[in-house]
């Protein structure tokens, strides 16, 4: 999850269209450098499915996820919910609510770790998507960007992982991103930011490159750069004095958990 959470941190200062930087040449780290919601519900899907085990039902990681997710987010209140997502987190029994937002897609990438057959990944996706993404391309997304990370990590190529994807979810991933970023601009929805993320992950010549690609298409780039580390880091592997600095600005519980993960999965 290395991959992940660090494409949220260096993508949180050009968020939003009023900061998006539209090149390659910026800064990976600053002072507004920071993890964001996408790096607390990644680690809070983790934790979830951890607790619950690998051979546990689903009504068992459902419950498990339920519990969880508004358990680790309500330590971080201030860290950039949508609104709904806010209610959801925060209220008292949190109820699916028929999202298409990106939020499926960008903590997702646990269970392409976690399970070792794309079927186990795909069902695991759909299962963290639905407690709240339960719209028909919330769960497209989620399922697309586990499949792209668990192709990637078993040695497929970027070839079969750009096939795979287009033939099994729809998404075209014809276009260059010298032809997506002049006019692409904030869109939270997966339909209309997961395609650009997987092609940021395509076009990429190592893992720093990726992550660079994705922020340079503007929109919600935060979440865009998660979700093209998370495949990356699956690709490439990731540098390990990025990985120290992904430590040094994570909070104590969450990096307890990345590690705690990491050991896991032997990474």
């Amino acid at each position: 999850m290395f991959g992940a959470i660090l494409g949220d941190i260096i993508g949180s200062p050009y968020e939003f269209n009023a900061n998006n930087y539209k090149a390659k040449d910026f800064p990976l780290f600053s002072e507004r450098s920071s993890f964001t919601d996408d790096s607390v519900m990644t680690l809070a899907v983790a934790e979830a499915f951890m607790r619950a085990g690998l051979d546990a039902d689903d009504e068992t990681i459902t419950r498990s996820l339920l519990r969880v997710m508004p358990e680790i987010g309500k330590r971080y209140p201030d860290c950039g919910y949508g609104g709904r997502f806010m209610g959801w987190v925060m209220g008292g029994s949190p109820e699916p609510y028929n999202s298409f937002g990106n939020g499926s897609a960008m903590r997702v990438s646990p269970v392409a770790w976690f399970y070792n057959d794309m079927d186990a990944v795909r069902h695991a996706a759909r299962l963290s998507a639905g407690v709240s993404h339960n719209h028909p391309e919330g769960y497209k997304g989620a399922e697309a960007v586990a499949s792209a990370i668990f192709l990637a990590r078993t040695g497929h190529g970027k070839d079969e992982i750009r096939r795979y994807i287009a033939d099994e979810f729809g998404y075209d991933l014809s276009r260059a991103c010298d032809e997506i970023r002049p006019d692409y601009h904030m869109d939270e929805t997966c339909q209309g930011s997961v395609p650009e993320a997987i092609t940021a992950f395509l076009e990429g010549t190592d893992f720093e490159d990726v992550i660079r690609t994705a922020v340079s298409l503007g929109g919600d780039s935060d979440t865009i750069a998660c979700i093209a580390g998370a495949v990356a880091e699956g690709f490439y592997g990731v540098p390990e004095e990025l990985k120290a600095e992904c430590r040094r600005r994570l909070a104590p519980d969450l990096l307890e958990i990345l590690e705690r993960f990491a050991a896991m999965i032997g990474k």
